[in-house]
């Protein structure tokens, strides 16, 4: 099985949102259907950014550091060559 962590960008206030799901359209939209209670006050969104794991470990791992402080570094560098 496959892991994906994706980044959303929020049509409406333009901030960011990281995540990790094994099907990243079925995910995409739960967060537009209001379903997801941290960012229902935000939708739409649009999926901007992927990475898939072959393992939930890695992947897991990998969302924390994104939502980290120092891996906001990292975020905005991937943002940034979109």
């Amino acid at each position: 099985m496959k892991y994906f962590v994706y980044i959303l960008q929020s049509l409406k206030d333009d901030g960011f949102y990281v995540g990790m799901t094994t099907n990243l359209e079925k995910r995409l939209n739960y967060h537009n259907k209001r379903l997801v209670k941290s960012t229902k006050h935000r939708v739409p969104f649009k999926l901007i950014y992927n990475e898939s794991f072959g393992d939930r470990k890695t992947a897991r791992d990998r969302e924390k550091y994104l939502k980290s402080y120092k891996g906001s570094r990292e975020k905005l560098t991937i943002l940034e060559n979109l």
